[in-house]
C-alpha cells in the first residue's frame, strides 16, 4: 500500500502546484479555468484587467463597464483567438486596435455603445470567422470598407442597431460570408436602400430568417412594411435618379464634345479656305499660260 500512497501524494502535490501557478498568473477577481483562458465576465470592471497572461487564447470580458480598448492592447497577445467584450460601454474602437490580432477567430462587440464602424477598424484580420456587432443602439454608420480584408469571415451580426442604410460594398467584399443578420434596424425604403434590397433578395439564403424577418419604413409616411411586400419595381424611379457624379460626368462629356466639335469645325474651315486659295492660284496660273 505504501507505493500507492506515495503515488497519490505525488499527484496531489502536482495538482496543487498547477492550481497555485494558475492562481498566481490569473488577474485579480477573474477566473482561469485552464492555462489559456481568462474569464473576467460580470466582475464590474471599469477598465481592462492588469496582468493578463501573455499566452492567453480566450479572453472573456462580457457584462462589465469597460469604456475603451487601448490601441496597443492586443500587441502583446499574439495567441488570442477568442475575445468577448459583449455588454460593455464601448463607444468606439480606435483604428488599428484590432489589426494586430492575426489569429483572432471570434470577436463579440455586441450590446455596446458603438456609433460607427469606420474603415480600418479591423485591419486585415484574415483569421476572423465570426464577428458580432449587434444590439448597439447608436450604431448608425458602417463604412463601405469597414470589413475590407476579412477574407475568412463567415458570420456577421449587425442586427438591432440604428442603421437606416448600408452600402452593398461592405457585404460584397466578404467572399466567405455564409450568415448575416440585419433584422431590427430602422431601414428606410428610399433610393439609398435600392442596391441593398437587390443584394438581400439575391442572398436571402444567408439571412437566418430570410427577408421575412426584415422591415423598412416608407419615406412618404414612415409606415413600416416587410421586405416581402416589395420588389425591384418598387425602386423603379431610382433607376432614373442621377447622382452628383452622374451629373458631373454628363457635364464634362458635354464640354468635351463641344470642344471637339469646335476644333473639328475650325480644322474643316481652315482646310476649305486653303483649298479655295489653292484653286484660285491654280486657275490664275492657267489663265496666264493661255495668254
Amino acid at each position: 500500500m505504501l507505493p500507492c500512497v506515495c503515488w497519490l501524494q505525488s499527484i496531489l502535490i502536482l495538482l496543487s502546484s498547477v492550481l497555485w501557478t494558475l492562481g498566481e498568473n490569473c488577474p485579480a477577481t477573474c477566473l482561469c479555468p485552464d492555462p489559456h483562458t481568462v474569464d473576467c465576465s460580470g466582475r464590474g470592471l471599469t477598465r481592462l484587467p492588469d496582468e493578463i497572461p501573455l499566452d492567453v487564447r480566450r479572453l472573456l470580458l462580457a457584462d462589465n463597464w469597460i469604456p475603451r480598448i487601448p490601441s496597443d492592447f492586443l500587441v502583446l497577445y499574439s495567441d488570442l483567438v477568442y475575445l468577448d467584450l459583449r455588454n460593455n460601454t464601448l463607444s468606439h474602437i480606435e483604428p488599428g486596435t484590432l489589426s494586430t490580432s492575426s489569429r483572432l477567430v471570434f470577436l463579440d462587440l455586441g450590446s455596446n455603445n458603438l456609433t460607427e464602424i469606420p474603415k480600418g477598424t479591423f485591419g486585415e484580420s484574415r483569421s476572423l470567422i465570426k464577428l458580432r456587432l449587434g444590439n448597439n443602439p447608436y450604431l448608425s454608420m458602417v463604412s463601405e470598407d469597414a470589413f475590407l480584408g476579412l477574407t475568412s469571415l463567415r458570420e456577421l451580426e449587425l442586427e438591432r442597431n440604428a442603421l437606416s442604410t448600408l452600402k452593398v460594398g461592405a457585404l460584397s467584399q466578404l467572399p466567405s460570408l455564409r450568415v448575416v443578420r440585419l433584422e431590427g434596424n430602422p431601414w428606410v425604403c428610399n433610393c439609398n436602400f435600392a442596391n441593398l434590397f437587390s443584394w438581400l433578395m439575391e442572398n436571402s439564403h444567408k439571412l437566418p430568417n430570410g427577408v421575412e424577418g426584415m422591415e423598412c419604413s416608407l419615406p412618404m409616411d414612415g409606415r413600416r412594411v416587410s421586405l416581402t411586400q416589395l420588389s425591384k419595381d418598387s425602386f423603379r424611379e431610382c433607376q432614373a435618379t442621377l447622382t452628383l457624379t452622374d451629373l458631373l460626368i454628363i457635364i464634362f462629356s458635354g464640354i468635351s464634345v463641344s470642344v471637339v466639335a469646335i476644333m473639328t469645325s475650325f480644322f474643316l474651315a481652315s482646310t476649305v479656305h486653303c483649298f479655295q486659295r489653292w484653286s484660285k492660284g491654280t486657275k490664275g496660273d492657267e489663265e496666264e499660260s493661255e495668254e
